[in-house]
């Protein structure tokens, strides 16, 4: 696993590679070492292994291009058909990469730095409880030992399950699966990969210990992750997971008394998913909140548009544009979209 962040611990979602829906994973196709199966021939005798398809390799660069421009084609000529592979036919974990390259290239951490630092040193202050002098973390070690105490053992399941991955719980939140609904599951898996880059580019710079390093009493049950605790990237994804579900069925055009359902669902699943990770000794209470101020700026700027929202064109990410409107067409089959929407 790298690191453990959430979702993407486990390498592109692998754990969920066999859901239907999800192309990539589970499929095996057994061939003959006695008969490969090119050697199989057609009725006049002609070996299937010599069939080949049209594909030529065109440079299309144009004028103004910042770079070269390489178009595969079944001509030999800029009229021939496009082979280019269609947004859909890309599985929602890889596509997701084609998000976050745009995603780093934008100035989405701005201000985040002084944001957080400043939510770090606030640890050292005294509380209300000065009089014993305690600060604000010594205070957060203490409610993490009341939470082993009292909740971790009836939480253990929800805390289990959801270390490694956790988009299946906001699938079953949604009553959809990756079959019925493969650009919602995309959608969730963008926010996944998003939220997880977010999240370790402020691990990296903060390395606060993990709570058991403070306490060891606290005994998480799980494998503590090798890298730092603030913020958490499990906040971080949840969280990044329910705004852009929200925001993708506002996109649909759904009304109101369908959409409130659903926002106030995935906004508890992410509360939850944050604090059974606090339960289980792995975060304090001020990494969570600090995973969901890091997943609202990083929605900030996927979400980003002009006008209605309803054009790919409006999106300062395209992108995630195209995302999160093939998820709400998925979402309302009746949403009227812009013939330009791409």
């Amino acid at each position: 696993m790298t690191g453990n962040t959430g979702n993407t611990g486990n390498t592109g979602h692998a754990g969920n590679a066999g859901l239907d829906g999800d192309a990539g994973g589970g499929w095996f196709v057994p061939g003959r070492a006695d008969f490969p199966f090119p050697l199989e021939v057609t009725r006049d005798g002609t070996e299937i292994g010599t069939f080949r398809r049209a594909v030529f390799v065109r440079d299309e660069t144009g004028p103004g291009d910042a770079g070269r421009r390489i178009a595969f084609r079944s001509a030999d000529a800029p009229t021939g058909r496009s082979l280019a592979f269609e947004d859909r036919s890309w599985a929602g974990r890889w596509y997701a990469y084609r998000v976050l390259r745009e995603f780093a290239a934008a100035p989405w951490d701005e201000g985040l730095d002084d944001a957080l630092a400043a939510m770090l040193l606030a640890l050292n202050d005294a509380t209300g409880d000065s009089a014993r002098g305690r600060t604000a973390q010594e205070i957060e070690i203490d409610a993490l030992l009341a939470m082993a105490r009292d909740e971790r053992a009836p939480a253990m399941g929800e805390i289990l399950a959801q270390d490694v991955e956790f988009v299946t719980a906001f699938m079953e939140a949604l009553s959809v699966n990756p079959g019925s609904h493969p650009r919602t599951y995309r959608v969730l898996h963008v926010a996944s990969l998003v939220g997880s880059f977010a999240a370790l580019r402020f691990k990296e710079a903060y390395d606060r210990p993990r709570p058991s390093f403070l306490c060891p009493a606290l005994l998480p049950p799980l494998p503590v992750p090798g890298h730092s605790s603030f913020p958490s990237g499990h906040a971080t994804q949840a969280w990044l997971m329910a705004r852009c579900i929200a925001f993708t069925v506002r996109l649909s055009g759904l009304p109101q008394a369908e959409r409130r359902p659903v926002d106030e669902t995935v906004k508890a699943l992410a509360r939850r998913v944050a604090r059974n990770r606090e339960i289980a000794g792995l975060h304090y209470r001020s990494d969570s909140v600090a995973g969901r101020r890091v997943a609202d700026a990083a929605f900030a700027v996927l979400s980003r548009h002009e006008s209605h929202g309803l054009r790919r064109t409006d999106y300062a990410l395209p992108t995630f544009g195209e995302a999160a409107l093939a998820a709400a067409r998925e979402l309302n089959p009746d949403l009227a979209v812009p013939a330009e929407g791409r």
